[in-house]
């Protein structure tokens, strides 16, 4: 199995085993009333089971992009910008004559 497959199946494991601990967190702590609503409900498995599985899509995708990025080589270089492709230099424009519609409210004033 390629080194990039296995890289993935590990951090989607690692994703959904963090939502299956933030998902515990959430009944434990019983946030918005949410674990006595899943208790009471005949489909409380199921509310439990749609919250784990969606926070596990997040957070596995999170935690992958987060290996990702991790992998970028170190730049000890140093670190200058692009240098610029000419010098800035103020124009001078001249005031245009005010538009039909700016002659009309200016006499209404």
């Amino acid at each position: 199995m390629p080194e990039l497959v296995k890289m993935y199946i590990r951090n989607v494991v690692i994703g959904f085993g963090i939502a299956a601990a933030f998902v515990a967190m959430l009944l434990w702590f019983n946030v918005m009333n949410l674990w006595a609503l899943v208790s009471a409900s005949d489909v409380g498995l199921l509310a439990v089971f749609l919250l784990w599985f969606m926070n596990g899509i997040v957070f596995a995708g999170v935690q992958f992009a987060w290996a990702v990025m991790a992998m970028a080589e170190k730049d000890d270089g140093p670190r200058r910008g692009t240098p610029a492709a000419h010098q800035f230099q103020p124009v001078r424009v001249p005031a245009e004559e005010t538009s039909p519609r700016q002659r009309q409210l200016n006499r209404r004033r």
